[in-house]
C-alpha cells in the first residue's frame, strides 16, 4: 500500500473515531428513540486525534456492566442466557486484556459482603443457565458490586461511586440498556454507553474502548 493510501486509511480512522466518540457523548442526552446522533464536528476530530496520540500512556480501561437484558437475558420461560453479541465481545475485551466488572442490584439480604452477594447472583443466575458455554464469570473477578442496603439499589449513586473509586486513575466505562442508568452514570464520571439501541453497534466498540482507555479518567 502506498503512502497516499496509507494516509486516506489513517483520515477514515480517525473520521469513524470521532463519530463513535460523538455516539458514547450523546448517549444520555439521545434516549429518546426519536433524537438523532449528532454529526461528527472538527472539535471532535480533534478530541479523537488527542486520544490517539496519547498512546504512549497506559491504557487501563475498565468496563463495567448492568447484568439483566445487557449481558444476559431472561426468557418468558425464566432460563437464562447470554444477550445477542455479549459473549464474543467480552472474549474480546478478554483477548485484550480490559478488565470488566458488574454494577447490579440484588436483594442486600443475599449476604454481607460483595462477595457473599456475587457468590448467590452466580448461584441464581447458573441454575437457570441455558446456552452452549456458561457465563464468563471469572472475567469478572471481584469487580461485581451489588447493594450493601436497599438505599444503595440503582440508581442511587453509591455503586458507581465505589467503582469509580476501584479504578484509581483508569477511565470507567458503564453499558446498560436504561437511559437512566447511564444518564446517572455519565453524571459520575463514567463514559455511558445504552446498548439495545437500533441504528449503532449492540455494545461500545472494543477500539473505542481502548482508546477512551488511554486517558487517565
Amino acid at each position: 500500500m502506498n503512502r497516499t493510501a496509507l494516509q486516506g486509511s489513517a483520515r477514515v480512522r480517525l473520521a469513524l473515531g470521532a463519530a463513535l466518540v460523538s455516539s458514547v457523548l450523546c448517549a444520555p442526552v439521545c434516549a429518546a428513540p426519536s433524537a438523532a446522533a449528532a454529526p461528527a464536528n472538527a472539535s471532535e476530530v480533534t478530541a479523537a486525534s488527542s486520544v490517539a496520540r496519547t498512546g504512549a500512556e497506559r491504557s487501563c480501561p475498565v468496563v463495567y456492566f448492568d447484568l439483566g437484558e445487557t449481558l444476559v437475558h431472561t426468557a418468558e420461560d425464566g432460563s437464562t442466557g447470554y444477550q445477542p453479541g455479549a459473549a464474543s465481545y467480552l472474549r474480546a475485551l478478554r483477548e485484550r486484556h480490559i478488565r470488566v466488572g458488574l454494577i447490579t442490584n440484588v436483594p442486600s439480604s443475599w449476604g454481607t459482603t460483595d462477595a457473599a452477594r456475587a457468590a448467590r447472583l452466580k448461584k441464581e443466575v447458573d441454575g437457570t443457565w441455558q446456552g452452549p458455554a456458561p457465563f464468563a464469570w471469572k472475567d469478572f473477578g471481584d469487580r461485581i458490586l451489588t447493594p450493601r442496603t436497599e438505599a444503595e439499589r440503582k440508581p442511587a449513586p453509591a455503586l458507581w461511586q465505589r467503582a469509580k473509586a476501584g479504578a484509581g486513575h483508569c477511565r470507567v466505562v458503564y453499558q446498560a440498556e436504561t437511559a437512566e442508568e447511564v444518564t446517572v452514570a455519565s453524571s459520575l464520571g463514567f463514559v455511558p454507553y445504552q446498548v439495545g439501541r437500533p441504528h449503532r453497534p449492540a455494545f461500545l466498540p472494543v477500539g473505542l474502548v481502548e482508546l477512551l482507555g488511554r486517558r487517565s479518567g
